[in-house]
This record gives C-alpha cells, sequence and structure tokens, in this order.
C-alpha cells in the first residue's frame, strides 16, 4: 500500500478517524492535505507529520472556501489523487419535534453538503485525469433510524445516495468512488453520544468501539486495486472478512 507521490485531502482531519488517516496515510507516502475548522489542531498534527503535511483551515460548508482550500492544497502538492470526505458533526441529538431547526441545518450543510462541495471541488479535474479515488465515511445511521438523531441519519443517508450517484456518474471515466461504514469508533462522538443517554447507541459499553485507526487503515486499503470489487458501494467494518482482508483481524 504505498502511496509515495499522491496526494490525498482529508476533511475532518483534526481528531478522530480523519487524524489517524493523516497519519496513515503519510506513513504510506502520501502527501496529506488536513482540513478542518481547528486550525490550531490541523497545525499541530501537520507539525507532527512534517513536510508532508499541510494544514488548511476551513469550514467544508462553505463551497467556495472548500473548493479555494483544495486549489490552495493543489497549488502546494499537486493534484489531489485522493479525497477523504470524513467531516461530520453528530449534533443536534434532539426528538425532530423539538430539534432547533438551525442547529439541524448546520448538521445538513456539514454532513451532506459538505461532501459534495468536496466531491465538486476535486471531480473536474478527476475526470480530465481519468483517475483519482473519493471516499466518504458513512454510518449505519444512513440506513437505520435512530431516536434523536434525525439530521444525522437524513445526512448520512444523502451522502450514501450521494456517492452512489457520483460512482454512476464517474465511475466509468476512471474514477474509484465509494463508501466507508466504519461501525461505533471511539473517537469524541461516542463521548456526545453517550453523555446524551438517547437511543440504543448511547447506551454501548465503550470496549466494543473500535479504535479509530483501524477505519483509517481500511481507507489506506481502500485505495488499492484489492478493493474495485467494492466501486460505488458501501464498506461495512462490521464484517469480518472485510476485516481480515484489510489485515486488521487474523
Amino acid at each position: 500500500m504505498d502511496m509515495t507521490g499522491k496526494v490525498v485531502a482529508i476533511t475532518g482531519a483534526s481528531r478522530g478517524i480523519g487524524a489517524a488517516a493523516a497519519r496513515v496515510f503519510a506513513e504510506a507516502g502520501a502527501k496529506v492535505g488536513l482540513i478542518a475548522r481547528s486550525g490550531e489542531a490541523i497545525g499541530a498534527l501537520a507539525a507532527e507529520i512534517g513536510p508532508a503535511a499541510m494544514a488548511l483551515p476551513c469550514d467544508i460548508a462553505d463551497a467556495g472556501a472548500l473548493a479555494g482550500t483544495i486549489a490552495r492544497l493543489e497549488a502546494a502538492f499537486g493534484p489531489v489523487d485522493v479525497l477523504i470526505n470524513n467531516a461530520g458533526v453528530i449534533e443536534p441529538i434532539a426528538p425532530l419535534a423539538k430539534a432547533d431547526p438551525e442547529a439541524w441545518g448546520k448538521a445538513i450543510d456539514i454532513n451532506l453538503k459538505g461532501v459534495f462541495h468536496g466531491m465538486r471541488a476535486v471531480m473536474p479535474g478527476m475526470l480530465a485525469r481519468k483517475a483519482g479515488t473519493i471516499i466518504t465515511v458513512s454510518s449505519g445511521a444512513a440506513h437505520n433510524p435512530l431516536e434523536g438523531w434525525s439530521a444525522y441519519c437524513s445526512a448520512k443517508a444523502g451522502a450514501a445516495m450521494l456517492t452512489r450517484v457520483a460512482h454512476h456518474e464517474a465511475g466509468h471515466s476512471g474514477l474509484r468512488i465509494m463508501g466507508l461504514s466504519p461501525g461505533t469508533v471511539a473517537t469524541e462522538m461516542q463521548v456526545k453520544i453517550r453523555a446524551s443517554g438517547i437511543n440504543p447507541v448511547s447506551q454501548l459499553d465503550p470496549e466494543v468501539h473500535i479504535p479509530a485507526d483501524w477505519p483509517a487503515r481500511t481507507l489506506l486499503w481502500m485505495c488499492t486495486p484489492e478493493a474495485d470489487d467494492f466501486l460505488g458501494q458501501e464498506i461495512a467494518l462490521r464484517d469480518e472478512d472485510i476485516r481480515r482482508r484489510v489485515g486488521l483481524i487474523e
């Protein structure tokens, strides 16, 4: 899984899966663009990784800002070979009838429109080169309704369909487009979910959550021809066969 010379843009790179992915891709030889709202966090991560990382503070809910950020990354490192659409928020966690409309809309802006903005920023160049990989971090919430998660479930469902549409439109042109449903991961999001006390996910024993480097390593594996059987589909990391193929378990 040698990524030497490849340029990888990662949204939500300040923590959790995004930060773990940045480390994994950099270790594989890639140059990584760290995209997140927290400039301080991605600045520290870029300093940790070294010259192969570039901190790019940006709100992915802003289409123009994200397009400009991708342009800055490409000016510094070259054309983006891989986009990891990872950024996401769980809030608001509230019954639909009580959810704050502004907070609900902001979740859609980040979790769904942010995915579109990322795809829109990189796809023209990838189509021109007839190459590129786009992976969107999905969720079981894309396919299963959960109490209090109306915004998150709806946005993730939309992003899952957006992934399928992108593959339908661009897969025949050489683009590799997929989704990854990681299951429950030991990140700050799970801390917020547990604190909410709403729906069965909040009641899970923290011991069952997988470490963030598991989905990160799976994202790297998905950039190889070994994952070509899953183009246009969503890989579920709960699947033990997938875990074995990635090398996470024996």
